[in-house]
């Protein structure tokens, strides 16, 4: 009887760029009908193996064969001929088309000479649907959320038949209800026949899905095995080299009187009567499913979107905020949840970033001290551990994680009495994970009041003191931290019966 082909073999990968050694002679295999999920630190070389395996770039050294055949991936076009997908962590998506043109760009259906509309628009609709996406076909990318996107980009890869999938983070934006909605359509697959590669430091997820589990650290392939028998403590000691005993360390702090009081906020549209106070050396935790409203509150508050209803009180001093320099001055800050879209500027130096919100301080007759500016980067790459430590280094070149780091360090930079935090360990490694908790940590101890928005039910029990759970624009009352329970916060955000869950 003959072996099954295997779907892709990728033998003795070595990537180099001047001065880096990215990828040391990794050997990777993904059968059809398998899971194979690939876990490590950021900067392991996960993203560089799969930009092999995409055509984006061409490996030093080894070879890739797939159903069998050794191919040469010099474009992603190539990649896609051969039946490879990618659904990247970072959305790439054209924001002024719609959801059913993203979908299907570059392989409309058509009509005699022209696009078929119609059956673009339904095909999309049936693909979505399949998915558990909530998403009208004809709305503009652009107007859509983060985690929205996500499954625009997943519909993608879906409705184009792979016979490889490579998914990079898929559920980084997304709540646990849809992420689970996810995992069923990947089973789905799988039993297609269909050979997945799935990327994901969520270790829980891993063990899920997955069929066989490929570690990666500095760029080597340090061990292969099923994913039956390995936990995630093992996992994480392969990935880091070290363990990593606490990824949600909580902090002692003395919890003081109210900083933020918002009452009766809402824009009129997506979010409605929501009231809340967070308290000095307080984690108030805002959680709830995709597409409840949280980041839309933050954005408000902020200055970012409209506030036409409710009030705000800083301090017990009543403030209105019209714009984010308003919302600076009143000592608001926010890390935004799309990092690289509107946290960091990517040509810009660390330094650079860190010091953009207090530039007018470090100033004087329209030049910026230099001594202060290096000053500043060097506190906090020191402070909060941005590794490199050179402020010198483009942000765009740093890890998820020191890039979330780098841009906590901007906001911090301003002195903020009320910290925003809108998914603050979005994709990033368990490493960088609890180093970003240890600083909030650190943070609420040192008196600070932070908001803590995150789809991950681990983090949010792990870290916040009290909860408020969103549905449909509304916000439950808050959970103290003692009455905390996976069931109890998903039931208030499915809207399901609470009351036996209380007693």
């Amino acid at each position: 009887m003959t072996a099954a082909v295997c779907a892709l073999r990728m033998t003795g990968i070595t990537k180099t760029f001047p001065g880096v050694k990215a990828l040391s002679d990794v050997n990777f295999s993904v059968d059809y009908g398998r899971v194979h999920a690939i876990v490590g630190e950021n900067g392991a070389g996960k993203s560089t193996l799969m930009k092999i395996l995409g055509g984006v770039h061409l490996p030093t050294s080894g070879t890739t064969e797939i159903n069998g055949v050794e191919v040469r991936l010099r474009k992603p076009a190539d990649a896609q001929r051969h039946g490879v997908r990618m659904v990247h962590q970072e959305v790439n998506l054209v924001p002024d088309l719609t959801v059913a043109e993203n979908i299907y760009l570059g392989r409309m259906p058509r009509r005699s000479m022209f696009v078929d509309k119609a059956a673009m628009v339904r095909d999309t609709a049936a693909v979505l649907t399949e998915i558990g996406a909530s998403i009208d076909p004809a709305a503009r990318v652009g107007d859509l959320t983060i985690s929205q996107q996500q499954l625009v980009e997943i519909a993608k890869a879906y409705s184009a038949d792979p016979r490889i999938i490579v998914l990079d983070e898929p559920t980084s934006s997304l709540s646990d209800h849809e992420t689970a909605a996810l995992l069923r359509i990947l089973r789905r697959m799988k039993d297609a026949g269909i050979a997945i590669i799935y990327i994901s430091h969520r270790l829980k997820e891993v063990l899920e899905i997955a069929d066989d589990v490929t570690i990666l650290r500095d760029g080597a392939m340090i061990e292969t095995r099923p994913a039956d028998g390995i936990t995630p403590a093992k996992m994480i000691q392969l990935m880091v080299g070290r363990d990593v005993t606490n990824i949600f360390p909580k902090i002692a702090s003395t919890i003081g009187a109210p900083v933020l009081r918002a009452t009766g906020l809402g824009d009129g549209a997506t979010f409605h009567d929501i009231s809340f106070e967070v308290r000095a050396g307080e984690i108030l935790g805002l959680t709830g499913l995709v597409g409840a409203g949280r980041t839309e509150v933050a954005r408000a508050i902020f200055g970012l979107a409209p506030l036409p209803f409710g009030t705000l009180e800083i301090g017990g001093t009543e403030v209105r905020i019209a714009s984010p320099a308003a919302a600076i001055r009143a000592g608001i800050a926010y890390v935004p949840e799309d990092r690289k879209g509107d946290g960091i500027i990517p040509e810009m130096v660390v330094r650079e970033n860190v010091s953009l919100p207090v530039l007018q301080g470090m100033s004087r007759l329209g030049r910026i001290s230099m001594k202060a500016d290096r000053a500043l980067a060097r506190r906090y790459a020191r402070e909060l551990s941005i590794m490199p430590s050179d402020p010198e280094r483009k942000v765009s070149l740093l890890s998820g994680g020191n890039q979330q780091k780098a841009v906590i360090a901007k906001w911090l930079s301003a002195n903020p009495a009320v910290l925003i935090l809108d998914e603050p360990t979005r994709g990033v490694d368990v490493g960088a994970k609890a180093e970003i908790h240890r600083i909030i940590g650190e943070l609420v101890a040192g008196g600070m009041a932070v908001v803590m928005i995150s789809s991950e039910m681990p983090e949010v029990m792990g870290v916040c003191d009290r909860v408020i759970v969103m549905r449909d624009g509304r916000a439950s009352p808050p959970i103290d931290r003692a009455d905390l329970t996976e069931e109890l916060i998903m039931a208030h955000a499915t809207g399901e019966d609470t009351v036996d869950l209380i007693a």
